[in-house]
């Protein structure tokens, strides 16, 4: 008796913290930071590059963030086919990439809005949300899964397998129940009633959805990858360890994913990977590096959605 009194006054207290306001404090401190760090190292920051010399490794690094978002749409689409619904053709895919570039928009829901009423109209309301709402869950887990490699420097991030554990057909409602009461905002966008009827029984194909988690990993890596090439472009003589670099990457990544007052995670993964190489690498030289793959990865969304932003805009004309 004296624990349900005691969960509930828990209940009761965490439902009247202003968490929206929390995360916009959160980007708002996060921003703060990277910019103190940027203008106290302006002196020693130069944006000059060799484009002979360099121009290639700026290509390949580009090349893997637009392999990212390819890898991170076949993902959704087999988060799609896991529950239940096939698709013969790749519209999945190419309507996922046309609209990547919406998560920079102010608001940070509008490409899961695009996506749901897509999904919605060759599929139905169910699987349209279930997949709309458990797609960054998907991206949580394999980042965070990359970033447990860090067990090899402390026992730690053993922690970060967790999420991994809750993703299959025994606990996938409650996840979705529980990423329901947190996107209030994203019910309400979508004209949907927020209650409990939304999260019904579907036919889950397996166990656990192997393939769509393999290309979030992948998903991961790629966009590691690319920033792996800017860094050695500025830093030349980096020895810091490339496990380790994977790890902050990782969490860096993680935490502008689950800030939605950052579009596209802007500032926050830039302010949590500054914080965590800490003196291990020059600040300059990692600023330097953060700002580039920031534009590159930035150019490579919005030169796939070029055509979807154009037949927007031109609509609106």
């Amino acid at each position: 008796m004296k624990f349900n009194i005691g969960n509930q006054t828990y209940l009761k207290f965490l439902k009247k913290i202003n968490f929206g306001g929390l995360k916009s404090l959160f980007f708002i401190s996060s921003l703060s930071y990277f910019c103190i760090y940027f203008f106290d190292n302006f002196d020693q920051i130069s944006f000059g590059i060799n484009l002979e010399r360099n121009g290639i490794n700026l290509s390949i690094s580009f090349l893997f963030c637009v392999l990212s978002i390819y890898l991170n749409a076949y993902a959704w689409k087999y988060i799609v086919k896991w529950f239940g619904k096939e698709f013969k053709s790749n519209n999945l895919v190419s309507f996922y990439v046309l609209t990547n570039s919406l998560k920079y928009v102010p608001g940070g829901m509008w490409h899961f809005v695009e996506r749901f009423n897509f999904i919605k109209k060759i599929s139905n309301s169910k699987i349209a949300l279930y997949s709309t709402l458990i797609e960054p869950y998907f991206m949580l887990s394999g980042s965070f899964l990359l970033a447990s490699l860090g067990l090899i420097f402390s026992p730690f991030y053993f922690f970060l397998i967790f999420p991994l554990v809750f993703l299959n057909r025994k606990f996938i409602f409650l996840i979705l129940k529980r990423l329901g009461s947190l996107k209030g905002k994203v019910f309400e966008v979508l004209r949907l009633p927020n209650s409990r009827d939304q999260f019904e029984e579907i036919n889950i194909i397996s166990f656990f959805p192997t393939r769509a988690l393999f290309l979030e990993i992948g998903f991961i890596l790629s966009k590691f990858i690319g920033f792996y090439i800017c860094l050695n472009i500025f830093y030349e003589s980096n020895t810091m360890n490339i496990i380790f670099l994977l790890v902050i990457f990782s969490l860096s990544w993680s935490i502008g994913l689950v800030v939605p007052a950052a579009p596209g995670g802007v500032g926050v993964f830039e302010a949590c990977l500054l914080l965590f190489v800490g003196k291990s690498i020059p600040q300059n030289i990692i600023l330097i590096s953060l700002v580039y793959f920031r534009v590159i990865s930035t150019s490579a969304d919005l030169f796939l959605s070029l055509p979807f932003l154009i037949r927007k805009m031109s609509k609106r004309i």
